[in-house]
């Protein structure tokens, strides 16, 4: 499908965002999906979904796919070959495994996970380590190409227990999921997506009875840590404290959210009106 603007005057494209960039949280196809949503709206590719009385509304399952296309070659612009999971988070939301291609779990079948967020603060460029991969797999074929077929089962089995996890709370999922978030990142230092300051993160929240790995693209960026329902504040606050004194940044949130939603301004807090209204 082609974009046609010669009817859709000239815009001012205004961004905001808490998300830091090069650090493997996807802000780039954040961007890009808000961007697409935005601009195929203005252009009468998607309708507006917001109804009169309405504070937030979403687009179709079509308007949705078609976003998602757009957003995909934003992605493809900045990263080279990016696989298409962060702008498929970005525009549906939820939790996204990649098969070959990109599927994604509905949100009543997630549950919501507790993670501690943290930020290396070391730049890296997805394109980059992307192509270093790449290189690697034709390299070493036969050594790389199991490798990530075992990333992939992981990711599998992930969505496996996290699928199960809703219908049965137990907290017997946990040690799993902690087992395949240190597989999974064994695995990355193997293709070469690792770092030191990754690995330091890993040594410290080990320390503190926690599993952590890299998110995004890796060499640097951000790292998640997974908390059960039962972990300590303690134990988080100690983490975080050590965290920090290495230099980094953390948060401790949830995953799992919407996907990309057209908001009216009443709907936007007081914090996101100034910061717009101050750009």
């Amino acid at each position: 499908m082609c974009l046609c603007f010669r009817d859709v005057p000239s815009v001012d494209i205004l961004v905001w965002s808490e998300l830091p960039t090069g650090a493997g949280l996807g802000s780039s196809a954040a961007y890009a999906v808000c961007l697409a949503a935005a601009l195929l709206m203005a252009c009468g590719a998607v309708s507006c979904p917001l109804k009169e009385g309405d504070s937030t509304a979403r687009w179709t399952e079509e308007e949705l796919t078609l976003i998602n296309s757009w957003a995909f070659q934003g992605e493809r612009v900045i990263h080279g070959n990016p696989s298409g999971v962060d702008n498929a988070v970005g525009t549906w939301g939820t939790s996204v495994f990649e098969r070959g291609e990109v599927t994604s779990l509905a949100v009543s079948r997630v549950p919501t996970l507790r993670i501690l967020l943290t930020n290396t603060k070391v730049p890296r460029s997805t394109k980059v380590l992307v192509a270093g991969v790449k290189e690697k797999i034709l390299k070493f074929p036969a050594i790389m190409n199991p490798v990530l077929d075992s990333i992939d089962a992981i990711s599998q089995e992930c969505q496996s227990v996290l699928e199960a996890m809703p219908a049965n709370p137990s907290p017997e999922y946990y040690p799993v999921l902690e087992e395949l978030f240190d597989i999974n990142q064994h695995h990355l230092n193997v293709i070469g997506v690792g770092h030191p300051s990754l690995d330091r993160l890993c040594r410290v929240t080990a320390s503190h009875g926690l599993h952590s790995k890299l998110t995004g693209a890796g060499g640097g960026g951000c790292g998640i840590t997974l908390l059960r329902p039962d972990t300590s504040p303690l134990a988080v606050e100690a983490a975080k404290r050590d965290l920090c004194a290495c230099g980094f940044e953390c948060w401790e949130t949830n995953i799992g959210a919407p996907g990309v939603t057209l908001h009216h301004s009443s709907s936007l807090n007081a914090e996101v009106l100034h910061a717009l209204s101050e750009s």
